[in-house]
């Protein structure tokens, strides 16, 4: 990768009945699950990307809500900007994937308590965004860290 490589990465938040969807996969030393997510492809736009990247990780079928953050992400290697958007489940049942093309394999995918989310390894800020329904949305957040995320 050259200095100037530019990349950006789409995560869903989706909330059913008050919990949140998650996936499992190794995100740092002190984190094994996240929100399903990734890399938009080359051509993809990014509703087509957040789709897809649902699809290929959980099996559901979703579609986009709102904006939440668009972030920076200064811990990369390289400029990298991260956009989560709220959405709505449309169809489907959660599978895992096939993770034939992971480098990071996913291993359960589960719908857990927004309360029990500092249990899976997210901080105290998101737990509070997400406990408050995204208030302040839509917005530049700037780090990512600054909405519990880093």
């Amino acid at each position: 990768m050259s200095k100037y490589d530019f990349n950006v990465r789409v995560t869903g938040v989706l909330v059913e009945n008050n919990k949140i969807l998650l996936v499992k996969q190794k995100v740092s030393e002190k984190r094994n699950w996240s929100l399903p997510g990734g890399k938009l492809e080359q051509g993809e736009t990014l509703e087509q990307g957040i789709i897809r990247e649902m699809k290929e990780e959980t099996g559901l079928d979703v579609e986009i809500i709102r904006l939440l953050y668009l972030c920076d992400v200064s811990a990369s290697d390289n400029t990298l900007l991260h956009i989560t958007f709220l959405l709505k489940l449309v169809d489907g049942d959660i599978k895992l994937p096939t993770n034939e093309f992971e480098t990071n394999p996913i291993y359960e995918v589960e719908f857990v308590p927004v309360s029990n989310l500092i249990e899976y390894g997210f901080n105290k800020r998101f737990v509070e965004l997400a406990e408050n329904e995204f208030l302040d949305s839509g917005v530049y957040a700037g780090d990512k860290s600054n909405i519990g995320l880093g």
